[in-house]
């Protein structure tokens, strides 16, 4: 939605809104494989046997179809072994992976950019097969009971398994999705009490796990070094109950004058329920200088910073130094339409995975009937995507209602492209104001961020004292 006399490309907001040939079948044969999931398939019965067999049929002429369909028959007899629900898990993350391509296709359609694949070696497989092996086992164990079935003696079962594996750096990755799995499914026990199951959350996150018990699959990424500029775009900060991460996109022009891209930098810190809001950058900002950056408009010079070829970069303060102020909006308008994107990593490519940098222009926003605000713009509209903005910063629905241009990151979400919002320009006496939603991360002067930031350095002390307490006992 860039007006081309700004320089930059037009973004089709008609486009996201056409439908895309072949993407609901898709997700139909994964709701079927995900209600049989429900269930459980210790003792599938006629309907969880024509969902697995509807499931397969959708992979039919795939690489993968023979073996999913052999699986989908020994899970709807009730003989199905790990290696079976292995190949289950496959195929619907090839779905799944189907769906997100067709998706991206679409975004790079309306907005004129292209992602690059960048081929890097492999790295081998270095994983404790025990481990590993005893992960598949109990994945494998919930697939059975379903999670109508889960109680407290399966869910139990990953303790052990993530204690292990806590010790192991290449293991991390996934004893913290077990963990968290693990802790979701024990506040939901029994299963056969619950009124409501999350069914897509959870099927994703039981074969998401599934397939990061093969070997390789949780190996360090291969890196290559980047030197060049790095213009940041925004900050999506995203919560858990016990976790908190930080997400920076941006543009990253090559110090050897070769086209800019995307990239993203994030940080994760374990929490305590009690810090929200503001206080979460305190968790962040000691493992993230690039935070500060953010917080004072400001682009980083990086040299040999360890970039993934997904575009990630592995942040480390000793390859990055503070640069010349930089204006998000004008990196949005001038850097980002020229910017490429990188092909997503093959167990990463899921539709919850599209978050694509966006800058919209001259738009008209209001609000349904529902509450939902929505941007119009030359006859065509774009839902956005209020949940998502954080309570850790200045940026809210009203500040949004009256913005006329946007940084955001499009995303789609509950069969819609929907816009995430990073960043708004507002018009105050007649002069342009932007609002950040991730303006508080290296600090504030705001009385609502002050008092957030000292809620949680209270919080924290506290925390610290029973620790120590404990401890001493």
């Amino acid at each position: 939605m860039v007006p081309a006399d700004q320089g930059g490309r037009v973004m089709r907001a008609d486009r996201l809104a056409d439908e895309i040939p072949g993407l609901d079948e898709v997700l139909t044969a994964v709701d079927a494989f995900d209600r049989a999931l429900e269930t459980g398939l210790l003792r599938p019965r006629a309907a969880e046997a024509s969902a697995l067999a509807e499931f397969a049929a959708a992979l039919t002429g795939s690489p993968l179809a023979a073996r999913v369909a052999e699986a989908a028959g020994r899970a709807a007899s009730g003989a199905a072994g790990e290696e079976h629900f292995t190949a289950l898990a496959a195929g619907r993350a090839a779905l799944l992976g189907s769906a997100h391509d067709a998706l991206m296709a679409r975004v790079e359609e309306a907005t004129g950019r292209t992602s690059v694949a960048v081929d890097t070696p492999g790295a081998g497989p270095g994983e404790p097969v025990n481990l590993m092996v005893a992960a598949r086992s109990w994945l494998s164990d919930l697939a059975r009971c379903g999670w109508r079935g889960i109680d407290h003696d399966v869910v139990s079962g990953a303790a052990r398994i993530v204690s292990a594996m806590l010790a192991d750096p290449e293991l991390r990755r996934l004893a913290a999705l077990l963990d968290g799995f693990a802790a979701e499914l024990a506040a939901s026990c029994p299963g056969a009490a619950l009124e409501h199951v999350p069914v897509r959350r959870w099927a994703d996150l039981w074969a998401r796990a599934m397939l990061l018990t093969l070997p390789g699959a949780t190996a360090s990424p291969v890196t290559a070094p980047a030197t060049g500029r790095l213009l940041p775009l925004g900050v999506d900060l995203q919560e858990h109950a016990t976790a908190v991460q930080a997400q920076v996109h941006a543009v990253f022009e090559p110090e050897d004058g070769s086209p800019p891209f995307l990239v993203r930098a994030s940080v994760s810190a374990p929490k305590p329920e009690s810090v929200v809001g503001a206080g979460l950058w305190q968790l962040l900002r000691p493992h993230l200088s690039l935070l500060a950056a953010v917080g004072e408009g400001r682009a980083m010079e990086v040299r040999g910073m360890p970039l993934t070829p997904e575009g990630d970069l592995i942040w480390s303060d000793d390859h990055a130094r503070p640069g010349e102020p930089a204006d998000a909006f004008a990196t949005a308008r001038v850097a980002l339409p020229t910017a490429t994107g990188r092909a997503t990593a093959p167990l990463d490519r899921h539709p919850a995975a599209v978050a694509v940098p966006v800058f919209v222009d001259g738009y008209a926003a209001a609000a349904d009937e529902d509450g939902t605000v929505v941007l119009s713009l030359a006859g065509h509209t774009l839902a956005v995507d209020t949940d998502r903005v954080p309570a850790a910063g200045p940026l809210t629905p009203e500040g949004i209602l009256a913005s006329g241009a946007c940084i955001g990151l499009l995303r789609w979400d509950a069969g819609a492209f929907r816009l995430q919002p990073l960043a708004v320009e507002t018009t105050v006496r007649k002069k342009a104001v932007a609002v950040h939603a991730g303006a508080w991360a290296g600090g504030t002067s705001d009385k609502a961020g002050i008092r957030a930031e000292k809620a949680a350095t209270d919080a924290a002390a506290v925390l610290r004292e029973r620790a120590g307490r404990l401890l001493r006992k």
